[in-house]
């Protein structure tokens, strides 16, 4: 396999042209002329997958998802094979906010339920945690976020922080990180398990991303760890889980006031939540 690989990093500097130009004609002469840096086994490389996904090369990657032309000699990609490196196709695609290679990759079976694994990745990653993380340090967000702009006061600063939030992620600059998002959200089992993670874990701007951007989809959910919900809006649930926390967070409080500023400010943090759940965004 790493013969192969090598091969294709070889050649590499012929293919890029191609995909830059998604020119299937070009790209087919290509491989059947240096197919041998570009197949393993029965298949296509996960790298040459990875490789039309990094340059957008939706039409490349068609052409080798369906495996139809002569010129690949009977060889295809498997969408949900793990490059060297530990992610799968959708979590480069996630990591590119393309859309429509991410739709292409799920029409031909790739799995929005692959976590990333190995030494030189973050692991455990879904497809969707990229989405969200990468939204979350998008400049535009960052800098319409600036900590140093909010105000002492706790008590006003942290609904006036999410309300800030929320109006960032409804500007038209944030149109395609939501859509990727919510794209991916709507293949991803255990939605809000992994919503109420995010909120557990304090990550207020990853959760609100969330939030909005599948929020059609948590209001017909009704099942999340840690939490239950006679309810079937998933909203509900989410009030609940809150709500748990909040109770955990005030007894703590009660046992530890050494450590009172910092757990009455996740308290108040949780109120918001509560509040902007019950808003439905």
């Amino acid at each position: 396999m790493q013969f192969t690989n090598d091969a294709l990093f070889d050649v590499l500097h012929h293919l890029v042209p191609i995909l830059e130009k998604d020119n299937v004609r070009s790209f087919l002469c290509f491989f059947n002329e240096n197919g041998i840096g570009m197949t393993w086994g029965f298949i296509i490389t996960p790298e040459t997958l990875n490789q039309i996904v990094v340059y957008d090369a939706v039409r490349c990657a068609k052409v080798i998802l369906v495996g139809k032309h002569p010129e690949l000699h009977g060889f295809r990609a498997n969408p949900n094979c793990m490059t060297r490196y530990g992610f799968f196709p959708l979590h480069r695609a996630a990591d590119m906010f393309s859309v429509d290679m991410i739709e292409l990759l799920l029409r031909h079976g790739a799995s929005a339920n692959l976590r990333t694994s190995g030494d030189v990745v973050t692991g455990n990653l879904l497809p969707l945690h990229v989405a969200v993380e990468n939204t979350c340090m998008h400049k535009y967000l960052e800098d319409s976020l600036n900590p140093n702009q909010q105000q002492v006061d706790w008590s006003q600063a942290d609904f006036n922080y999410i309300l800030k939030l929320i109006h960032v992620l409804c500007l038209p600059e944030m149109k395609l990180f939501l859509d990727t998002t919510r794209l991916l959200a709507n293949h991803t089992d255990n939605l809000l398990d992994e919503l109420c993670k995010y909120i557990g874990d304090g990550k207020i701007v990853h959760a609100a991303v969330l939030l909005l951007a599948a929020q059609k989809q948590i209001r017909g959910l009704s099942s999340c760890k840690g939490g239950g919900s006679s309810k079937r809006d998933g909203f509900g649930t989410i009030t609940n889980y809150v709500l748990d926390n909040i109770t955990a967070i005030s007894l703590e409080m009660c046992k530890n006031t050494l450590e009172m500023e910092p757990l009455d400010v996740k308290n108040k943090l949780f109120l918001c939540y509560i509040e902007s759940c019950s808003c439905n965004f």
